[in-house]
């Protein structure tokens, strides 16, 4: 089991679960760096909050909030992803450093984002996605949830690949809690062997989502967020055995931690004396 951990940076005034506490630039960068000293791979700068019912944030407003701090971190010798669904802030991020593109649309929301990419050297992820935050349950309606989310990916995929995208530099998110309520995210994820047989690495998310929330609750108390981290860092592990090649956090430390003593576990099966 190999898997590699994205830390979440969010520059944002309004993310569900940390907004405003890195809105500031300065704030936003020593954030960073400290999720990758605690281990994180990969970091997902991010100026535009995707949580449900979030309007949509200006892409000079967006760019104004990112582009600094994927600077810093870029020229720190961190692998920066940029989580943007516009192709203006994702060149800008590019041209700072940064060397994935996180679209959650999946290129759907902005028409110009796969072309962009595709004149780059950059990677993409095309996530999951059935329309803007602002309303995205009303689309969760599927007749085989784990089998729709893998036929609009397989489209994304196609759709990446003809706008001159090469397959190994795409990476697809089934988007957990987008447009998906409840039960409907568990069954996504107990269907990953489906979406890792699309032949491409799979990034998965779970961390302190509402689904989370509502599996916790159901057995009495508020989900703090550390309940919903060590939650995270159970379904973290589980994806990693099922496939993902990464996943994305909040809480850094302890995925790592999970994931190691994971590895560990399964290393016991190839112990000799």
């Amino acid at each position: 089991m190999s898997c590699l951990v994205m830390g979440i940076v969010n520059v944002t005034p309004d993310s569900f679960s940390d907004g405003g506490r890195f809105l500031a630039a300065d704030a936003a960068i020593a954030h960073g760096l400290e999720l990758r000293a605690q281990g994180a791979h990969l970091l997902d700068v991010g100026g535009e909050s995707t949580r449900p019912g979030a309007e949509r944030v200006d892409a000079a407003v967006e760019r104004d909030r990112v582009v600094p701090v994927v600077r810093a971190l870029a020229q720190a010798g961190a692998v920066v992803s940029i989580d943007t669904m516009n192709a203006s802030t994702a060149l800008a991020a590019l041209e700072a450093g940064a060397r994935i593109v996180n679209d959650v649309s999946g290129g759907l929301a902005d028409p110009g984002m796969l072309s962009a990419v595709a004149g780059t050297d950059a990677e993409i992820v095309v996530q999951h996605w059935r329309g803007p935050s602002a309303d995205m349950y009303a689309r969760a309606a599927y007749d085989d949830i784990v089998e729709d989310v893998a036929t609009e990916l397989a489209r994304r995929i196609d759709a990446a690949l003809s706008a001159g995208i090469p397959a190994g530099r795409i990476i697809v998110d089934p988007g957990i809690g987008f447009g998906k309520k409840g039960a409907q995210n568990w069954a996504v994820l107990h269907g990953m062997p489906r979406l890792a047989a699309l032949g491409h690495r799979v990034l998965v998310g779970t961390s302190r989502k509402r689904f989370l929330t509502e599996t916790l609750e159901a057995r009495g108390g508020e989900a703090t967020v550390d309940r919903r981290d060590l939650a995270t860092a159970v379904t973290s592990v589980l994806a990693a055995q099922s496939g993902a090649w990464a996943v994305r956090v909040h809480d850094v430390a302890a995925t790592v931690d999970a994931l190691d003593v994971a590895m560990q576990w399964e290393s016991g099966a190839t112990w000799t004396s």
